[in-house]
C-alpha cells in the first residue's frame, strides 16, 4: 500500500457537560445559581418559555421576524413579543434592531447556536420515537472538488450495493454543523497547520486520505516549462483557490530558498474544480492531486509538470466527520467503510502516477 494512503484511524472527542456552571449567556462571567445536579436545572425556572426559545430560533434562522413568523405560522406580533420576553427574562439583547435590518448580537448568535443544536436533537429524538425503523437516508456535505471529481462517480456503485439507503450528496465549501443536524457527514480537505482542524466537541472524524499534491498544466503549458528550475515558477501564472497557502506550502516543502513574495502571482479561482478547469484551458499552473485530475491525466487533456529537484508533497488530507452518536448507525458505517475501500482501491489502481 503506498505511505500516503492513511491507515484507518479515527479521533473523537467526547460531548462535553451539557450545562455550563460558570458563565451566562453574555458571556461575563456571572457565577449562577449554585446548582450540583440537573434535576435542580429543570425544576428551576432557569430555563426559558418553549415558546419564546422555539421564536428565537426561527429567527435567527431566516433572518427575520416575518419571516419566523410565516414559518411557525403565527402572527409576526406574537414573534415580537416572544423576543422581548425571552430577552428579557436573559437580561441581555440578543437581536439589534435598524429600520430595515434585523441582526443577532453577539450574545445571541452565541444564545442561537447552542440553542439550534437542543431544538434540532428534540426535533430528531422526536421523529425517531414516531419512527423507531432504521435510519435509511443521509444527508453528506462535501467540498465541491472532491464531490464533483471523485465521490460521485463512486454512488451508483454504493447505490447497488446497498439499494435500500438514499443517500444526497451537496457540494459546499460551507462546514455543515452536525450538532444542529445541518447534515449527517461533513466531508472535506484540511491543510496541516491551517485552522480549522476536523472534528471538535461532540464529532468524530476519520481521515480518508493524505494525497501527495502535484504540478498539473494542459500539455502546451507544460512544454514551455521544459527547462524550467524552481525558482521560475514564481514567474509563472499559479492558479490559486481561495489563497495562496497551498503553493506557498508546495515551493516550501521542495526547499525553495529565495524568499516568497508577499502575494504570488496568479489569479484566485476559490474552487478546485475551477482552478483545475483554468489549467485545462492553458491559464496557468495548478496544484492537485489525481483525487480531482484523474481523468484530464488519462485523457491527456492535463500532465503533470516535473520540475528538476521537486516532488510532489503532502499538505493535508481528506476527513469524513460525523457526529461522535452517529458513528455507529448502519448507513453512515457502510458508507464511510465503502469510501474507505474505493480510496484503497484507487490508490492501488492509480499508484504508479503518483510522484511518492
Amino acid at each position: 500500500m503506498p505511505r500516503w494512503l492513511a491507515t484507518p484511524s479515527c479521533h473523537s472527542c467526547r460531548p462535553g457537560v451539557l450545562l455550563a456552571p460558570a458563565l451566562d449567556v453574555a458571556g461575563k462571567g456571572r457565577q449562577l445559581p449554585s446548582m450540583t445536579r440537573l434535576d435542580d436545572w429543570l425544576n428551576s425556572r432557569s430555563i426559558p418559555a418553549f415558546a419564546a426559545v422555539r421564536a428565537f430560533e426561527a429567527v435567527g434562522r431566516l433572518g427575520g421576524i416575518r419571516a419566523a413568523a410565516a414559518a411557525l405560522k403565527i402572527d409576526h406580533s406574537v414573534i415580537s413579543r416572544h423576543l422581548r420576553h425571552l430577552e428579557d427574562f436573559l437580561g441581555v439583547a440578543l437581536v439589534q434592531r435598524d429600520s430595515s435590518h434585523l441582526h443577532l448580537t453577539e450574545a445571541g448568535a452565541r444564545y442561537h447556536g447552542r440553542i439550534s443544536a437542543v431544538l434540532a436533537e428534540l426535533a430528531l429524538a422526536t421523529a425517531e420515537v414516531r419512527d423507531p425503523g432504521p435510519k435509511t437516508t443521509i444527508l453528506v456535505w462535501c467540498v465541491p472538488g472532491f464531490a464533483a471529481q471523485w465521490v460521485t462517480d463512486r454512488l451508483a456503485h454504493f447505490e447497488q450495493l446497498w439499494p435500500q439507503y438514499n443517500l444526497e450528496l451537496r457540494p459546499t465549501d460551507v462546514h455543515a454543523n452536525l450538532i444542529a443536524h445541518e447534515a449527517d457527514v461533513d466531508i472535506r480537505f484540511y491543510l496541516d497547520d491551517w485552522p480549522p482542524n476536523p472534528g471538535g466537541r461532540g464529532l468524530r472524524h476519520v481521515e480518508l486520505v493524505r494525497p501527495p499534491i502535484m504540478i498539473v498544466a494542459s500539455p502546451s503549458v507544460a512544454a514551455s516549462l521544459a527547462d524550467k528550475a524552481l525558482e521560475d515558477l514564481l514567474d509563472q501564472t499559479l492558479l490559486h483557490e481561495e489563497n495562496d497557502y497551498q503553493w506557498r506550502a508546495w515551493f516550501t516543502q521542495n526547499g525553495l530558498t529565495r524568499p516568497l513574495p508577499d502575494r504570488l502571482p496568479g489569479p484566485l479561482l476559490w474552487h478546485a474544480h475551477l482552478a483545475i478547469s483554468a489549467a485545462r484551458n492553458n491559464r496557468g499552473l495548478a496544484l492537485a492531486s489525481t483525487f480531482l485530475v484523474d481523468v484530464d491525466l488519462k485523457s491527456g487533456a492535463l500532465v503533470e509538470v516535473k520540475i528538476p529537484g521537486t516532488r510532489a508533497v503532502v499538505m493535508g488530507g481528506y476527513a469524513f466527520v460525523t457526529r461522535d452518536d452517529r458513528w455507529t448507525i448502519e448507513i453512515i458505517l457502510h458508507f464511510r467503510r465503502f469510501l474507505q475501500l474505493e480510496v484503497a482501491n484507487f490508490a492501488a489502481a492509480d499508484r504508479v502516477s503518483f510522484a511518492i
